[in-house]
């Protein structure tokens, strides 16, 4: 047995001689350059580094976690040594999720080409495998790391040790049974396929041949009658059954014959449950779907904080490769704080804290590059403005060059606007926020620079202003015209009250709110603020006595509809979960269409959900049944998981709910709960279900193993996997919940 992997890799030269290995230069910063010997292992998929100093100590990183390879100077620290090494011999592997990139310099143009050649091909390989592929390339993984002589052999005491590194603690006498099972040649070890067969009967998936037997009249095969019986009764999908229940069939029984036949086989019926298809979220919602015809403020925007940050916001790093994260996930409104440098260049960086700085210019030319690779609708760049009159001259002349046709100048047709324009109309535009001299009607008018007190966030919290910038903000601020000229659908104006706006302001207006102005005006006047909300932008931001850079629940201010509620892309957490959640359908664009009653002129009071017009409860039921080979937490030999499951429910204040199962003794492999739990919710247009998995603790605080958050609207109920994510983001092999969902109208008052 090969791996995929490895088969792939056997006819290429690049990767041939990757695995014969290079010296490569690690570069960390200016002063940070080390040479390490680097090779592909001979599994085609991981790649082996060590100093010629470290004895036996290495590092190793997985192909399948590198994102993507940039080639020349492609990144800051790269950048910073142009001088020293020619492009044509560096390059960076940007890896998936939070870890930073590893920037390489080749001792040649030639060999550096090998190694970018040869990482794109494997990532490339590993982005085409199919389900089975991708399982074979599992075992074999799994099969190397047990396999501690290297003799392509495993005996009864290496699958122990391998049992509890795949979080198994199998009775000793069940699992030498498999194991003597799948010794066909009774040689006292498992050869590769022989390693196969064990592992196919140790993941026996005893649950899903309980729901094939339920439906299987012969307990061998699913005729096309019995499959769409199943679709209808248990998947919900009413009258398209038969024809979907064909291209099942079609699409993943492997077995020829069956085919032929029309029926499906285990192992058939349970590739569908594991496939995109099976998924509790429904991949019709994925793709772009929504009407993005209608204006700005009926969708809700993906948002980044600070987004300049890598860290914390007081000694943290500042970076371009920030921007590039947060637009690779689909954010669409950015922040930058621009302050004076020196030689007359604009600056980035959190004012008045010792985080680093970056020029203004790499910011805007980061943006060109990459502000539409991932999402085609416009994204918005919020200015926070501490500039002198002269800098914000070069900052207007920077945006101006570097973005080119890309940063829009005026409305659309030339047009004083009633509402603000659509996603659709504003397609590959960069819309300016900032401060703005006069309004829309007026700019042709106007004299060429105004007075303001203090920046956008600090006027709407000047609890949170520095002695320091308190004193800056006494001498006043003015705006230069040029700069003022380019802000047209989103100029930053003060937030008097609801009544004031709804008599003064216009659509193109709007205000920011600190995270605590924004919870005390959605308390107090919860249906005011969503009217508000249906016709001008909001944007709301963490609290500046954040400074570890934590986030706040954005789900109490998307409740009263607000569209920017920008968060610390840079923080893990489960307010970050929510935020991937909700902007994970639609085409990851971005942007997702409010509800209805969010958009027009209904009353709508999240205090008060069962007021609304076409007010209808749902019951949703989640039965947990089981999970599949959960991550390990703690990598100490010998150490297994004791894994429970939390469903928790985001909404209005009425929703908001968590239950969770019992925990189950030491099986990370394949846990049974058979646990169902019941929820109500209100407003399901507005409630994300987050599934959580920990590792429970007696004495501690729980573990975290997993997690996957879905909108409740994007939910298919039945039968369905959910493939767990990590605290990154990023996707966890093979590890899921097998959970049967639900959904029915609460006919009694509850």
């Amino acid at each position: 047995m090969e791996s995929p992997q490895s088969l792939f890799a056997q006819g290429d030269e690049d990767l041939q001689a990757m695995k014969a290995g290079a010296m490569l230069r690690k570069v960390k910063s200016r002063s940070w350059k080390k040479q390490r010997h680097f090779r592909l292992q001979e599994d085609g998929q991981t790649i082996w580094y060590k100093s010629r100093w470290a004895g036996t100590g290495h590092s190793t990183f997985s192909v399948a976690d590198v994102d993507v390879v940039r080639e020349g100077h492609q990144s800051e620290i790269l950048l910073s040594i142009a001088d020293e090494f020619p492009a044509d011999l560096c390059f960076t592997l940007v890896f998936c999720g939070r870890r930073s990139n590893l920037d390489l310099v080749a001792e040649s143009a030639s060999e550096a080409q090998v190694w970018i050649r040869g990482v794109r091909k494997l990532i490339q390989n590993t982005k085409s495998m199919n389900d089975k592929e991708r399982l074979d390339q599992w075992i074999w993984d799994w099969f190397q790391k047990a396999d501690k002589n290297k003799d392509g052999r495993m005996n009864f005491k290496e699958v122990r040790t391998l049992l509890k590194m795949m979080n198994v603690d199998m009775n000793e006498e069940y699992a030498l049974r498999l194991f003597t099972m799948a010794d066909n040649s009774e040689s006292g070890c498992l050869e590769n396929e022989e390693f196969v067969q064990f592992y196919k009967m140790l993941t026996e998936r005893e649950d899903v041949w309980r729901v094939f037997q339920d439906y299987s009249r012969d307990g061998q095969i699913l005729t096309l009658a019995e499959l769409e019986d199943f679709l209808k009764q248990e998947q919900q999908e009413g009258e398209r059954s038969l024809e979907h229940a064909q291209e099942l069939i079609d699409r993943y029984e492997p077995s020829e014959n069956a085919k032929k036949h029309g029926a499906m086989s285990i192992d058939g019926f349970q590739m569908y449950l594991v496939s995109p298809e099976g998924a509790i979220l429904d991949p019709q919602l994925l793709a772009l779907h929504q009407d993005m015809s209608q204006p700005l403020s009926h969708y809700f925007i993906c948002s980044s904080h600070n987004t300049y940050l890598m860290d914390d916001q007081l000694r943290g790093q500042s970076s371009q490769e920030a921007y590039i994260q947060a637009l690779k996930r689909g954010c669409r409104c950015v922040e930058v704080d621009c302050w004076d440098g020196p030689n007359g260049e604009p600056v980035v960086y959190h004012g008045h804290t010792f985080t680093s700085k970056i020029l203004f210019r790499d910011v805007i030319t980061t943006l060109a590059e990459y502000a539409f690779k991932v999402s085609e609708f416009p994204v918005i760049l919020s200015l926070e403005n501490h500039c002198s009159m002269e800098q914000q001259r070069v900052m207007a002349q920077l945006l101006d060059t570097i973005l080119g046709d890309t940063l829009l100048r005026a409305p659309l047709d030339r047009l004083v606007p009633q509402e603000l324009p659509s996603p659709q109309d504003l397609k590959g535009k960069v819309l300016l926020k900032a401060k703005k001299i006069g309004g829309v009607e007026e700019s042709e008018t106007l004299t060429d620079e105004v007075t303001d007190e203090v920046s956008d966030e600090d006027e709407a919290d000047p609890k949170s202003l520095s002695a320091e910038a308190l004193r800056l903000n006494d001498k006043k601020s003015k705006f230069s015209r040029e700069l003022s000229d380019l802000v047209v659908y989103c100029k930053s104006v003060h937030f008097h009250s609801f009544e004031y706006s709804r008599q003064h302001s216009k659509c193109y207006e709007m205000s920011s709110f600190s995270e605590s102005k924004a919870r005390k005006l959605a308390k107090d006047t919860g249906a005011e603020f969503v009217r508000h909300n249906s016709r001008q932008l909001s944007r709301v931001y963490p609290s500046g006595m954040r400074t570890d850079s934590s986030n706040y629940n954005p789900q109490e201010l998307w409740n009263v509809g607000c569209q920017i509620v920008a968060l610390n892309f840079q923080t893990a957490g489960p307010e970050m979960d929510l935020n991937d959640g909700l902007f994970s359908q639609n085409g990851c664009c971005g942007y997702v269409l409010k509800p209805d009653f969010m958009r027009n002129d209904d009353s709508f009071d999240p205090e008060r959900p069962q007021d609304r017009n076409g007010y209808t409860s749902l019951r949703l039921s989640i039965q947990v049944i089981s999970g599949q080979q959960l991550p390990k937490v703690n990598h100490k030999e010998g150490s297994i998981v004791d894994p429970l499951v939390r469903v928790e429910i985001y909404g209005v204040f009425q929703d908001q709910a968590k239950q969770e199962t019992s925990y189950i003794d030491n099986n990370g492999f394949n846990p049974l709960w058979n646990e169902t739990l019941n929820f109500i919710v209100h407003v399901p247009e507005l409630a994300l279900v987050r599934f959580v998995v920990e590792d429970y603790d007696k004495s501690s605080r729980n573990d975290f193993m997993g997690q996957f958050t879905v909108p409740f609207t994007c939910i298919q109920p039945g039968y369905r996997h959910i493939h767990l994510l990590s605290k990154d983001g990023t996707a966890i092999p093979l590890s899921s919940l097998f959970v049967n969902i639900k959904i029915s109208e609460l006919t009694t008052e509850v």
